[in-house]
């Protein structure tokens, strides 16, 4: 009888320490709790079914929160979720992208006067085209009179001009032709350079201001206000 009280008696002992375990452990059953939609607080727990589309709370046993989940969204409202997402994501990136590139672009130009120069040199390299162009037009054009010199004696009827004299001027007038049309593109790549530089001046002159104002930031920027 006495070794049964005593079997008995740590029964007891071991069931007060599991449960007592059991409501220490951060990791025990949960508690859900509710308001529904007719206004009844429900518990139970289980995530509550009646529920699904407003919050509920999950408890600890010590009712403590330990979070509260959020309506369940239906198929729809989370493909709009996703996109709203992604779009804040995109205009997230896009003002980061924005930002680099304004710091290469103020890396690059620190002032009006390094600006200046790169434009000048685009600007001389597309002249430089341009004058060779030019030339190579000239010398056409003194080809050509010797070309005609010749087709002279064929002026009653040209077509009985020698073959090598016909290709010769046909020749002439093609790379005449493609001399000026890349004249003309030189002349739309200088108004692309100048149009490209005026929009950056206009942005740098911004970052440079913005420079300016900080403190502790010496720029040399004086001829960038001009």
């Amino acid at each position: 009888m006495n070794a049964l009280r005593l079997n008995v008696g740590w029964a007891a002992l071991w069931l007060v320490a599991a449960t007592c375990a059991h409501a220490a452990d951060p990791a025990g059953g949960s508690i859900y709790t509710c308001v529904d939609a007719s206004g009844r607080k429900l518990t139970s727990d289980r995530p509550i079914s009646a529920c699904l589309d407003r919050p509920q709370r999950e408890l600890g046993p010590s009712g403590n929160t330990r979070r509260i989940i959020g309506p369940t969204l239906t198929e729809h409202e989370r493909a709009e979720q996703a996109a709203i997402a992604r779009q804040e994501q995109e205009e997230r990136d896009r003002v980061s992208e924005e930002r680099r590139r304004e710091r290469v672009l103020v890396a690059r130009y620190p002032n009006q006067p390094a600006h200046d120069a790169e434009r000048n040199a685009a600007l001389e390299t597309v002249d430089s085209l341009t004058e060779l162009a030019q030339q190579r037009k000239v010398d056409l054009q003194e080809r050509r009179k010797a070309l005609n010199q010749e087709l002279e004696f064929y002026q009653r009827d040209p077509a009985k001009a020698p073959v090598k004299l016909q290709r010769q001027l046909a020749e002439n007038d093609a790379e005449t032709a493609e001399q000026q049309r890349f004249i003309a593109a030189q002349t739309q790549e200088k108004r692309r350079i100048n149009q490209r530089f005026d929009k950056e001046l206009v942005q740098l002159r911004t970052l440079w201001a913005a420079r300016q104002t900080v403190p502790g930031v010496v720029s040399g920027m004086g001829a960038a206000t001009r």
